[in-house]
């Protein structure tokens, strides 16, 4: 609508991308090249994956779980069978404990750079992407040699896991964690240290440590307002308790916390390197023991239809509290039911806050800020309401869009 001589335009993003894991539906209000206003409605689709696993038994449902996310998949399968076994009452053993920690440190990391790549490929700064995606390969190849598969695992189940780690593994882990030592100094440096990067991130979509409280932020979305919140730290599970997590936070980095989407990016690249510190202890420290509690999957398929109850399962994902509930019935097969809260539930309601009085060319940017469970915007529809005309805008020429900031702003 027209606010005097200035036209307002609503730009609606989402709800369907093959890229979407949870459903988030965003409206942008522009005048000129201001956003004025945003609203989110996440849950707007369902993929019935929660429906699905009524018909199956809770071994089945793991690899229902596992490909709700295909970069996260392990963090859901660990806080899914955590929530089985709280309902049934399982105890895993302590080297399956350390294990499962292991395996999420790698994926916290291939996250991480993965992440932080498609930030810089965002705003134009193709030379980091390229790095970043470079050395984002050293831990998929690792993940690889563990669990013989990049994504996908297929590495944990109900009552520990299902491959040890052999010495082998444990020198490829060691020697993966040299490398990055090594390595991601540079690419840490050539990011954070950039002038023109600063510019693009510095002070763009701002969070509050209050409104992050208020709005119920999660993970490095939330850690990058100030706030010291991480369940490895305030609710340790699995190996975490011997492991010491602090959260990491900016002011500890920079002495000052923004909440934009610089501390955001500070946030997830130095995490990399605290799960650098988590995996030696984890391979130093490692206990000999079982790694399931029960091999014969019979047995364990017999105790969990024996189980009665209602069991809850959270965990620190990459992006932020992974919860996952689950209800048992004695007698029966399949599991009652089965919900599931990703981060990005909670992430994305902060988005209206980020958005407001920033320049359209930085939406791409403050939308990836949060990590969201989507891997690009195909199409928006921009509408003049006062002449009645739409326009499709490309992904690409939102990209452009972008990128075209960042020229601006070295003067080319």
């Amino acid at each position: 609508m027209a606010a005097g001589s200035h036209k307002t335009y609503r730009i609606p993003i989402g709800p369907v991308h093959v890229g979407l894991k949870e459903p988030v539906t965003t409206w942008l209000d522009v005048d000129g090249e201001r956003i004025v206003k945003a609203t989110v409605r996440p849950g707007s689709i369902h993929r019935g994956i929660e429906w699905m696993a009524r018909e199956r038994n809770p071994i089945q449902v793991i690899y229902l779980a596992e490909r709700i996310c295909g970069i996260c998949s392990f963090s859901h399968i660990v806080a899914f069978v955590r929530a089985v076994e709280d309902a049934a009452k399982i105890e895993v053993p302590i080297r399956a404990q350390y294990i499962r920690s292991l395996v999420l440190e790698l994926e916290r990391i291939h996250s991480h750079i993965l992440w932080a790549g498609v930030a810089c490929y965002t705003f134009g700064y193709d030379s980091a992407f390229n790095l970043g995606m470079l050395l984002r390969e050293k831990v998929m190849d690792v993940l690889e040699a563990l669990t013989g598969n990049r994504v996908n695992y297929g590495v944990g189940t109900v009552g520990g896991v299902r491959r040890d780690l052999t010495p082998k593994a444990a020198a490829v882990v060691r020697e993966m964690i040299a490398f990055y030592r090594r390595e991601f100094e540079t690419f840490l440096d050539v990011v954070t240290e950039d002038p023109i990067a600063k510019a693009r991130m510095r002070n763009v979509g701002v969070l509050s440590p209050e409104d992050a409280v208020t709005y119920c932020a999660l993970g490095p979305t939330a850690r990058g307002s100030g706030l010291r919140v991480d369940l490895r730290h305030t609710s340790p599970y699995e190996a975490y308790g011997d492991l010491g997590v602090k959260p990491v936070v900016p002011q500890d980095y920079t002495g000052e916390v923004y909440g934009d989407v610089y501390d955001r990016f500070l946030v997830r690249v130095m995490e990399v390197i605290q799960s650098l510190d988590l995996l030696e202890k984890i391979v130093d420290g490692i206990p000999e023991g079982p790694i399931t509690w029960e091999p014969k999957l019979p047995k364990v398929l017999a105790s969990l239809k024996a189980a009665d109850g209602t069991g809850w399962g959270i965990i620190e994902a990459p992006r932020g509290d992974d919860t996952h509930i689950v209800k048992l019935t004695k007698g029966e097969d399949n599991l009652t039911w089965w919900k599931v809260r990703a981060p990005t539930y909670s992430n994305a309601v902060s988005w209206p806050l980020m958005f407001m009085n920033q320049e359209i060319a930085d939406a791409p940017l403050i939308i990836n800020s949060i990590d969201p469970c989507i891997s690009c915007m195909e199409r928006i529809l921009v509408s003049d309401e006062k002449i009645g005309r739409s326009e499709i805008v490309t992904k690409a020429q939102m990209m452009e869009k972008c990128r075209e900031k960042t020229r601006r702003l070295m003067g080319a």
